[in-house]
């Protein structure tokens, strides 16, 4: 059956169709970023790829050719043994690779001489990766936003998570950025996304939401420790109505030291982070802060780290771009119990 090809714009459109998406590229290709959903079946490995991209260079694209056609071969032949003897014909994959040229295009082939339809995207994963970037303007648009705002600690990403099982429509950032968006904000043994595959998560969400339901979001920065929010949803949230947290000090910090646990259990990674402060703070209060965590004080420098850094730049920073900040409604918590959260998670629903 011959292999049909289909534009990246006309892909991003239809992608939930097919059954199956795969991803002909490398495995480091692959990791950096991918459409949403697709398998990996490497045409090529990583250290295949280099070793055909070293012999381009050093002796000639024939003898390349050969070798990494030898490779490819086998390759593809192990994916259909392990993946393809069980699919029934009606089975549509979807293909692609770099450019939709020879991995993709040599696995597509076989692929539709076994008898599957098989699409091909034209010009791979990077004409894929320029229609989603033109798509996400539209796509964060669409979307009307409740924008979660409140000072650190209060918990506004815990009012997401209440407003999920709520049935809210909810995009949590900081959960596709793995980090919770602060110099403090690192997560140990979690490293983030690429800013490409960051923009990936963020359209797979968007894409999902009903343009009819609020979306309710955190009142993020322009960046979410190394990755950067597209400016066409900053742009709408900034200028979308707000839901002003407030929880009191106690149990803000209360709070801190649970989701924070690992500053808790390992101070010196905490008195290390705190370096990053020297410049805002100061040397002399930052060694302040250093000697109280060694002294096993570290919910007092909890408070002043709120009260004295964060509160201040908090305010300031919402205060000048949320443009609807003014009028935004209180949304007051006694406590940081998730009944107190499943309560005020309703009546925001």
């Amino acid at each position: 059956m011959p292999v049909h090809t289909l534009p990246a714009v006309e892909a991003l459109r239809r992608l939930d169709q097919f059954e199956t998406v795969i991803d002909a590229r490398s495995e480091d290709e692959h990791a950096l970023d991918h459409i949403p959903g697709a398998l990996n079946w490497p045409t090529l490995n990583n250290a295949e790829r280099i070793t055909i991209g070293t012999m381009y260079k050093q002796v000639n694209a024939f003898e390349a050719k050969k070798r990494g056609a030898a490779i490819a071969a086998r390759n593809i032949a192990a994916h259909i043994e392990r993946e393809v003897i069980d699919k029934p014909r009606e089975w549509k994959p979807m293909v692609y690779c770099w450019r939709g040229g020879n991995r993709s295009g040599s696995l597509a082939t076989i692929l539709g001489a076994i008898g599957f339809h098989v699409t091909l995207i034209e010009g791979g994963y990077k004409a894929w990766r320029a229609a989603l970037v033109e798509d996400l303007t539209p796509q964060a648009q669409r979307l009307q936003y409740r924008v979660v705002c409140g000072p650190t600690g209060s918990g506004k990403t815990r009012l997401l998570q209440a407003l999920a099982a709520q049935g809210a429509q909810v995009l949590d950032l900081e959960a596709l950025a793995n980090h919770r968006s602060s110099v403090l904000g690192h997560i140990p043994g979690l490293p983030q996304p690429s800013q490409k595959r960051f923009d990936s998560l963020i359209w797979d969400a968007l894409r999902r939401f009903d343009p009819a339901r609020p979306v309710f979001v955190e009142s993020e920065s322009k960046k979410v420790g190394n990755v950067r929010v597209p400016d066409a949803l900053i742009e709408r949230m900034r200028e979308s109505p707000c839901i002003d947290l407030q929880l009191p000090n106690e149990e803000r910090v209360a709070l801190l030291l649970e989701d924070y646990d690992f500053f808790v259990t390992d101070p010196v990674h905490f008195c290390d982070r705190l370096q990053a402060l020297v410049e805002l703070r100061g040397k002399a209060v930052i060694d302040g802060w250093v000697e109280k965590v060694a002294a096993g004080r570290t919910p007092e420098v909890v408070l002043e780290l709120l009260t004295q850094h964060y509160d201040p730049m908090y305010s300031a920073s919402i205060k000048r771009n949320f443009k609807l900040y003014g009028q935004a409604v209180p949304a007051v918590l006694s406590d940081r119990s998730v009944k107190a959260l499943e309560q005020l998670a309703k009546q925001l629903v």
